[in-house]
């Protein structure tokens, strides 16, 4: 049996991982409440198209993604373009490439918990809301999302641990520098190609770790939703 090694460059994979699904869960908490909520209320003829662009990820082989992503922010595009404009790089082969990747690939891990949570809100109390001269507005944050922050807080969850799982976007989209673009699922592939089994160990043993206490924690949130769904 092979032995476990944990190579130097471990935790620097481990690490640029980890700030990935930060600032992508962040971003996703961002943009997703807003978009859950529009997708929910939305009366447009158009709102079952852009709730199915949303959703696709979860069906889309992730080279698919990443390709077409890759494509859009090429340098020659429009996109690529002003992005190197502005700050001087291109963005693919940067963590901020790995970024908007992620945050395209990891949408509707966010967008569709939101989107039930904020249904799961009793309309008998945002009706009675909107009778004493609340605007929607003022009732969707006053009300809805406050009642909806264990369903908020298990799309997050899930948007984080997606994102660490992530392999064919961030492949696709970053490639494999070292310190810049390769993550732990990259690494743990590289690591099996090499048949360096004790390396690639280590590094699945951490994201199993990671991954099964971030489980943990959505299903306790989700217990947590469901008994105060079952109360309202």
């Amino acid at each position: 049996m092979t032995d476990w090694q944990f190579p130097p460059e471990l935790w620097d994979a481990i690490g640029l991982t980890l700030r990935l699904a930060f600032v992508t869960s962040a971003v996703l908490l961002v943009i997703g409440i807003p978009l859950a909520n529009w997708l929910n209320n939305s009366k447009r003829r158009g709102v079952i198209f852009i709730e199915t662009l949303v959703s696709l990820p979860i069906v889309l082989p992730p080279t698919v993604i990443g390709f077409y992503l890759l494509m859009l922010m090429a340098p020659q595009q429009p996109l690529g373009a002003a992005w190197m404009t502005v700050f001087g790089h291109s963005l693919p082969f940067s963590f901020a490439g790995l970024v908007a990747g992620s945050v395209v690939y990891s949408l509707p891990f966010a967008v569709q918990p939101f989107q039930a949570a904020f249904r799961g809100v009793g309309r008998e109390m945002v009706q009675s809301a909107l009778a004493l001269g609340l605007t929607k507005r003022q009732v969707f944050w006053s009300i809805v999302l406050p009642l909806s922050k264990h369903g908020i807080l298990t799309g997050v969850s899930l948007s984080f641990a997606h994102t660490m799982g992530e392999f064919g976007v961030v492949l696709m989209l970053g490639g494999n520098i070292p310190g810049q673009t390769r993550v732990a699922s990259i690494a743990l592939y590289d690591e099996a190609q090499k048949l360096n089994y004790g390396a690639a160990h280590a590094y699945a043993l951490v994201l199993l770790a990671i991954s099964f206490a971030i489980l943990i924690g959505i299903a306790f949130l989700q217990r947590r939703q469901n008994a105060i769904l079952l109360s309202n």
